[in-house]
């Protein structure tokens, strides 16, 4: 293969909280940003809360909307990765934001005439004290597949609590033999993929 490319990574944390309060979904995805700086992966994590981001469906909405400046970053990313918390059984509802956002890029495409996200690998890190994991899982992936993503086996990490429960994880202490290593494998995988798309990108169709 030739000379491996500088990869970079992107964490959305999408908390329903600001970054004037903790964030256990955040929490975790920085574990997975460092976990990918293992892989010589760099990156940044930035709380979607913080950033004006706008309701809508297309890559901006106008009126001084926060959404083109994260989708910049985006775009300049190998590796997206969504830290959800789980509320009632859903991904929240900043994560479905981004998610119908992110929907415009179906209509986008590159200098190859490609969807734009083509080339991206995505991730999804999962906090919450109910069970529901594997179900936000499955929705978030599906979009971010939809819209051109491509994911390495293993692709989710994430931490439940007891059913019922009130402790968060970012209370919960560290959980190097569960969470932490399905974070580690997540990152090997992640940034492998990442690495093969941006040397061998997909044709175009």
């Amino acid at each position: 293969m030739p000379d491996s490319p500088t990869l970079r990574a992107l964490v959305l944390a999408c908390s329903l909280r600001s970054s004037d309060s903790e964030s256990s979904s955040e929490l975790l995805g920085r574990e997975v940003l460092d976990a990918l700086a293992d892989h010589d992966v760099e990156g940044e994590v930035l709380r979607v809360a913080d950033l004006g981001v706008k309701f809508g469906v297309s890559t901006d909405e106008g009126g001084g909307d926060g959404w083109p400046a994260v989708r910049d970053k985006i775009l300049a990313a190998n590796i997206l990765v969504i830290a959800t918390p789980i509320w009632m059984g859903q991904p929240s509802s900043v994560a479905k934001m981004v998610l119908e956002r992110l929907d415009a890029e179906i209509s986008e495409t590159d200098d190859l005439g490609r969807p734009s996200m083509y080339d991206k690998v995505a991730a999804v890190a999962v906090v919450g004290n109910e069970d529901g994991a594997h179900h936000v899982h499955a929705e978030v992936f599906q979009a971010l597949n939809d819209v051109g993503f491509s994911l390495a086996p293993g692709a989710g990490t994430y931490w439940v609590g007891e059913a019922m429960g009130s402790v968060d994880y970012k209370d919960a202490g560290p959980k190097p033999d569960t969470t932490g290593k399905t974070t580690k494998s997540l990152a090997a995988n992640a940034a492998h993929l990442a690495r093969v798309l941006a040397v061998t990108p997909y044709p175009a169709s």
